[in-house]
C-alpha cells in the first residue's frame, strides 16, 4: 500500500464575503437594470459565506476575453502551485530532489507548456522527473489524481509522487451571461490549490500517514451533457444540469457498497467521509443515498461555507482538514470520493 506523506492547501489572495461577490455578478453578468432576485437567492441557497479569488473584485469586470482570462490561469496557477508542493514537501520532510512523479490536475485554464513544467526549474525538481498533466476531470480530478498517483507507485514502491491541483474558477465567470448554470457557478466556485506527497510502500515514512488501500472509477452512461464546459471565444462556459442530484441518488450507493465489500466492509464501518464539497443539494443527496449519519460529512460543509467549492481542489483540502482535525483510529477505513463530469465517480479506499 501507498501513504500519505503530507497534504497542503492555499488559497487564493483575495477573499471576499458572498455579498460583495454576489454585487460583482450583478454587476458583471446581468444586464443592465435587470432584476436580480434570483441571482441573490441562488448566491444566498449556496450556503456560502465567503470566497478566495485571483484577482481583485473590480479586475472581473474589465477582464476581456478568453485569452486574458488564461493568461491571469497561467500566472495565478503558477504562484499557487507551487506554494502549494513546497508547503507538502516541507511538511512531509522531503526535499524537492526526492520527487520522481509529478501529476499535475486542473479543469479552468489550459497552457503548454503545461503548469507542472513550468513548476520544476521553480521547484528545484530533478530533470528527470516524471510529469502527467490531467485536463478535463473537474471536481473529480483531486480524486482521480490521488488514484493515478497510487497505481503509479504500485509499480515502484521505492519512490515519491505529488499530486497538484490548481483550480482557478473565478476566472471561468462568463460576464454578460445570466443563464441558471452561469448564475449557480458563481455562486459556488472559488479559487484554491492543494498538493499531495505520497510514498511508495517501500519508502521509510517518518510522519505516519494514512494508507491508499484500493481506488475504483465509474463513468455513467448517457449522461455526458450534465456537467463539463462548452468552450466558445468567450471561454469555458459551464454546463451544469439539474439532474446532478438525482445521478448521485441512483447510483452512489451501489458503487460505494460494491467497493467496500470488496474489502469485508460496509458504509457504516467507515470512520471518515473525505467528500468532496459539490453544493448544497449534492451533499443532500450524497448523505441520503449512502444513509450517513449525523456529522458525517461536517468538514466538507464547513469546507464550502468557508471558501466554496475549488473544483478538484477542494477534496484535498477536506482530506487536509479532516488529518488535522478528525483523525480516526489507527487502522480504521475511511472513504475518500468526488464526482466530476463524465459523469463520474471516483473512490479512494483508505486505512488511517
Amino acid at each position: 500500500m501507498t501513504r500519505i506523506a503530507a497534504v497542503h492547501g492555499v488559497l487564493a489572495p483575495h477573499r471576499h464575503t458572498q455579498s460583495e461577490i454576489t454585487d460583482m455578478v450583478a454587476r458583471v453578468c446581468l444586464p443592465e437594470g435587470a432584476d436580480r432576485r434570483v441571482l441573490d437567492r441562488l448566491h444566498r441557497s449556496a450556503k456560502v459565506r465567503s470566497r478566495h479569488m485571483t484577482l481583485p473584485l473590480e479586475q472581473y469586470e474589465r477582464l476581456d476575453g478568453f485569452g486574458a482570462a488564461n493568461d491571469a490561469f497561467i500566472a495565478g496557477a503558477t504562484e499557487l502551485g507551487a506554494r502549494a508542493v513546497r508547503g507538502a514537501l516541507h511538511a512531509a520532510g522531503l526535499p524537492a530532489t526526492d520527487v520522481d512523479l509529478l501529476v499535475f490536475t486542473s479543469v479552468t485554464g489550459i497552457a503548454t507548456p503545461s503548469i507542472d513544467a513550468r513548476l520544476a526549474g521553480r521547484l528545484g525538481l530533478r530533470t528527470d522527473v516524471r510529469r502527467l498533466p490531467l485536463f478535463g476531470l473537474g471536481c473529480a480530478g483531486g480524486a482521480a489524481g490521488l488514484a493515478r498517483v497510487h497505481d503509479y507507485l504500485l509499480g515502484r514502491p521505492d519512490q515519491v509522487a505529488v499530486l497538484l491541483s490548481v483550480e482557478l474558477c473565478s476566472l471561468t465567470f462568463q460576464r454578460r451571461d445570466a443563464s441558471m448554470a452561469n448564475l449557480i457557478a458563481t455562486a459556488l466556485f472559488g479559487d484554491g490549490a492543494a498538493a499531495v506527497v505520497v510514498r511508495g510502500a517501500d519508502r521509510p515514512a517518518p510522519v505516519p500517514g494514512p494508507t491508499i488501500v484500493d481506488t475504483r472509477s465509474r463513468l455513467y452512461p448517457d449522461t455526458e451533457r450534465i456537467m463539463g464546459w462548452d468552450i466558445g471565444s468567450s471561454g469555458f462556459q459551464v454546463v451544469l444540469d439539474a439532474s446532478v442530484p438525482d445521478v448521485v441518488r441512483g447510483h452512489l450507493a451501489a458503487d460505494v457498497e460494491a467497493f467496500l465489500s470488496e474489502h469485508g466492509l460496509k458504509t457504516k464501518d467507515v470512520a471518515a467521509w473525505v467528500c468532496h464539497p459539490g453544493g448544497p443539494k449534492v451533499l443532500d443527496a450524497v448523505t441520503e443515498a449512502l444513509e450517513l449519519p449525523d456529522g458525517a460529512l461536517d468538514v466538507t460543509w464547513r469546507h464550502l461555507a468557508d471558501v466554496g467549492n475549488l473544483s478538484s481542489s477542494s477534496v484535498l483540502h477536506v482530506l487536509r482538514d479532516t488529518l488535522a482535525e478528525r483523525r480516526p483510529p489507527p487502522g480504521t477505513p475511511g472513504l475518500l470520493l468526488a464526482m466530476g463530469p463524465g459523469f463520474c465517480c471516483e473512490l479512494v479506499l483508505l486505512r488511517w
